[in-house]
């Protein structure tokens, strides 16, 4: 429940629609990054390709997300929000067709390119828009259900897979209209994608966007359907003070007098970095591969994947619940604590094992060590740098530099993601699992520093207080 402290006049139910609506991105983001699991035969078997082939195939996405999210955080001021949301919601929709119905590897790696402009601009979106409609003292927890959204659309992805290769007998097997079940797990994101865009036009445009742009009254207008006609008043007041001679933003703005790059703005890039060289994405994109060779079977390794989905959903919920109490700053220190120790264990598990036939076995005490460090990580970073850094970047920047802050962070997020995410393979094998997960440790430990020396609570300001 929502604190008793909060205006009655906070129209608390049209801010939940603009939060459900704007989420729905979050699920898209989960849901186009997750679909390729479960596809990999029918692209291999349909295009005819090497291990290189697939690598680039699956991959083609994330080189779209750092691009999508770049250009959404500075088209956002240029067009506004709800404008380029509904940009993505389309080009969610033109992946989708586009991937079920490729014809050759190209074709489906521009389609997949497309899908992750889509999921770059969603990314940094949500959490943009929510920031700039929510009140502050709950700013925090409506902004972390993109989170919960995310990993909702993520094994939303895995169920309608496993549906759909079920229900026809197998992945590449014929199933509606003549067409193997793997293209219609493409496909099927048409839906979401539809409901996404049609529910956006039900919502309104950010207000601090529309008085950037000079448009007062309507900038009042929604202020007054949001927060009642009083608080408007000295809101719409409050924003235009802070961007009182301010042109149309650009990426110079983000330098300050001296030309140096803003303090401010290297603080969001670093939490944009460090939530990725904290390997989590190397649990989402290689978890059932990585338990696997340490000698869990097949079906283990799949169920401590569902495991490790339920522990993040409800680290999120948790997370929710606390960082308006407690704040941003807290959590992600804690969360970097308890992210490093749990890496290391897990680091000192693998090194503890045998090479035998080329793969790494555990004994039983450190396989089940490493399981719960594992699983203890995972929950450690979706109560703190999963949810908190997207919560940080929509409201720490100032408004005058909000979106072209953004963009920049966004785009580091997105490609520090590629970079790992490629490098991990190549990592396991030649540095071996101890030393790898040794680094995303160490990176975990150097995030606290970070935190402690750059980053200021936003907990409870308005985005009118953020300087910087």
């Amino acid at each position: 429940m929502l604190e008793n402290n909060i205006d009655a006049r906070v129209n608390i139910a049209l801010i939940s629609m603009i939060v459900a609506v704007a989420t729905i991105g979050g699920f898209m983001f989960g849901y186009d990054s997750g679909v390729i699991n479960g596809t990999q035969a029918g692209l291999e078997s349909a295009f005819g390709l090497s291990t290189l082939g697939t690598g680039l195939n699956v991959g083609a996405i994330l080189i779209g997300c750092a691009v999508g999210a770049f250009m959404a955080g500075r088209l956002a001021d240029r067009i506004g929000r709800r404008k380029v949301m509904l940009i993505a919601a389309l080009l969610f929709v033109i992946s989708a067709i586009g991937t079920g119905a490729a014809t050759g590897s190209a074709i489906f790696i521009v389609a997949r390119f497309i899908g992750g402009l889509g999921v770059g601009a969603a990314s940094v979106l949500a959490p943009l828009y929510i920031s700039e409609v929510a009140p502050a003292s709950i700013r925090g927890r409506l902004a972390s259900v993109q989170q919960v959204m995310i990993i909702i659309g993520l094994t939303g992805a895995f169920v309608a897979n496993y549906a759909l290769a079920n229900a026809a007998g197998g992945s590449t097997a014929i199933f509606w209209g003549g067409y193997p079940a793997w293209r219609w797990m493409f496909w099927l994101q048409v839906i979401p994608a539809g409901i996404y865009f049609v529910a956006l036009l039900f919502i309104p445009e950010s207000p601090r966007y529309l008085a950037l742009i000079g448009k007062r009254d309507t900038a009042l207008h929604v202020l007054t359907r949001l927060f009642g006609s009083e608080e408007a008043a000295i809101k719409l007041a409050e924003i235009k003070a802070t961007m009182y001679g301010i042109e149309r933003p650009r990426l110079s703005d983000l330098r300050d007098a001296s030309g140096s790059i803003r303090r401010i703005v290297w603080t969001g890039i670093g939490l944009a970095v460090f939530q990725q060289l904290v390997g989590i994405n190397v649990v989402f994109y290689y978890g059932a591969v990585l338990w696997q060779s340490v000698g869990f079977s097949e079906d283990d390794a799949l169920k401590i994947n569902i495991l490790s989905g339920t522990l993040s959903i409800l680290a999120c919920l948790f997370t929710i619940f606390v960082i308006d109490r407690i704040g941003r700053k807290p959590l992600l220190l804690a969360g970097s604590i308890a992210m490093g120790i749990a890496l290391a264990v897990v680091a000192a598990c693998f090194a503890s094992g045998t090479l035998v036939g080329g793969s790494l076995e555990l004994g039983d005490s450190e396989g089940t060590i490493a399981l719960i460090a594992a699983n203890v990580y995972v929950v450690a970073f979706n109560a703190s740098w999963g949810p908190v850094m997207w919560v940080m970047l929509g409201e720490m920047f100032p408004n005058a530099i909000r979106g072209s802050a953004l963009a920049v962070a966004g785009f580091a997020q997105w490609m520090a993601n590629f970079l790992i995410s490629v490098s991990f393979p190549a990592l396991a094998a030649g540095l071996g699992l101890p030393l790898t997960y040794g680094f995303y440790a160490m990176s975990a430990f150097i995030s606290f520093l970070f935190v402690r020396r750059m980053v200021i609570e936003t907990r409870g300001r308005e985005l009118e207080a953020m300087t910087g």
